[in-house]
């Protein structure tokens, strides 16, 4: 889809950045929010021994991060701790962890130890590993998984799309929401963890949900019937070629907007239940950074003070209304790019296809200085932790250094996805020093 997309050197002036700079240099540099990710399947093996929680623990507080997420539920519906709702996770990938090793509250220990503080993790909306069959949307709760609106082949189950990795649910169940509320809160309660972060918490794609249930109750939010479905919403062309392009209905808009008014919903109400629960648990989440394109998933992270509706012909009026960036206590997104700054944005080709889009997006927020930067605007008076994926920069570690130096400076924090690719590679002194250096140069400012 093509929107309204008006570059930052016209959308970000210099009143717009002030009130973040003033607030960063109030804020003691040791003390913003460094987080180091702790992938729960990519770590499974690694963290298997108390001695290696502990060891890598003292690696993070001496690289100088003062947070650690540690993934506790990953896509395949088990949690890694002893859960009355869900269904514990033992085994992965050939290796097994005894019953009574609690490696989250060895986690909270170490790291509580070394001053740090833990968010527990979870993937929300995931209820399935799709290339290994497992999860409860296969076996207990089918009728909770995702209805896709595929080209060429319909609205089909999303289990039964070939390859399809991971496998969400429909947001718009009651139950769904009601049964991630509960676990988010049971962990809040029954372990010491600082926060809780949620990730997937957002719709598949933009093929996603398309149940009768969807239907309904989108029928309901717009007090009128859908007499085509889904095309009213939007229908897969085939040309010529065999290539498929979206074409859309009279509903589309409403649709977006009644997507992101359900996701904001579960914001709501889990930040309401958890504070109930635990009114000293920070409530944290981790989305993309690409903001134009991820209305695609229902997901609008930005402030309430921020009226999408003005740049983009995908948001109508009321899509600023279900904004959840208001609703957090840490945000943090991935400016998951090669391209650093703005320049080296500028001399390359100038796409990109981020992992939840549909087609190839174009921006200066598609590099760490401007998504950043973007990001400020976006989220208005609320902080951010600008996050990178180390893999992006598997071919050279000084790339690697820009993009660590380049989100301390330009946002809220920092976060790293994700600690295997550190130990793999070896990079805790090109991680140690990145931080370091860019720490010294804020505090000399």
């Amino acid at each position: 889809m093509k929107f309204r997309y008006i570059f930052l050197s016209m959308l970000i002036g210099v009143s717009s950045l002030s009130t973040f700079a003033a607030k960063r240099e109030k804020t003691n540099v040791e003390e913003r929010t460094k987080l180091m990710w702790v992938d729960l399947s990519g770590n499974w093996k690694t963290f298997s021994s108390a001695d290696s929680v502990v060891y890598y623990v003292d690696k993070c507080k001496d690289a100088g991060f003062n947070t650690l997420v540690v993934d506790v539920k990953g896509t395949a519906s088990a949690v890694a701790y002893p859960s009355d709702i869900a269904p514990r996770l033992s085994v992965w990938k050939g290796v097994t962890r005894d019953a009574d090793y609690d490696f989250l509250k060895l986690f909270i220990e170490q790291a509580h130890k070394n001053g740090m503080k833990v968010f527990a993790s979870f993937n929300v909306f995931c209820e399935g590993h799709g290339l290994f069959k497992k999860g409860i949307c296969y076996d207990i709760h089918r009728n909770w998984q995702s209805m896709n609106y595929v080209p060429g082949k319909g609205i089909i189950p999303i289990t039964e799309i070939p390859n399809k990795a991971t496998i969400f649910t429909n947001p718009a169940l009651p139950e769904v929401q009601k049964y991630e509320r509960d676990i988010l809160v049971e962990c809040a309660t029954k372990y010491d963890v600082d926060g809780i972060m949620v990730d997937r918490t957002r719709y598949d794609g933009l093929q996603s949900d398309f149940s009768n249930y969807s239907k309904i109750m989108f029928e309901r939010y717009i007090g009128d019937k859908v007499e085509r479905f889904p095309e009213d919403i939007f229908e897969w062309v085939k040309d010529e070629k065999g290539n498929y392009t979206r074409k859309e209905g009279k509903f589309f808009k409403q649709w977006i907007e009644w997507r992101a008014s359900v996701i904001y919903g579960f914001f709501k109400d889990t930040r309401k239940a958890l504070k109930e629960a635990r009114p000293d648990v920070l409530f944290c989440a981790y989305t993309g950074a690409w903001y134009p394109s991820y209305y695609e998933v229902g997901a609008n992270w930005a402030s309430n003070k921020y009226d999408p509706s003005k740049d983009f012909d995908w948001a109508t009026k009321k899509y600023k209304k279900y904004a959840y960036g208001d609703l957090l206590d840490v945000y943090t997104n991935g400016n998951y790019y090669w391209n650093v700054t703005l320049t080296e944005y500028r001399k390359s080709n100038g796409t990109y296809k981020n992992e939840t889009d549909s087609e190839i997006s174009t921006g200066e927020h598609l590099c760490v200085e401007g998504g950043c930067k973007y990001s400020h605007k976006l989220l208005k008076d609320n902080s951010f932790c600008g996050g990178l994926y180390v893999e992006d920069y598997k071919k050279d570690v000084n790339q690697f250094r820009k993009a660590v130096k380049m989100n301390l400076k330009e946002s809220d924090g920092l976060m790293i996805f994700d600690i295997v690719h550190i130990i793999n590679r070896n990079w805790w002194d090109a991680l140690k020093s990145a931080v370091a250096e860019q720490e010294a140069e804020m505090k000399a400012k």
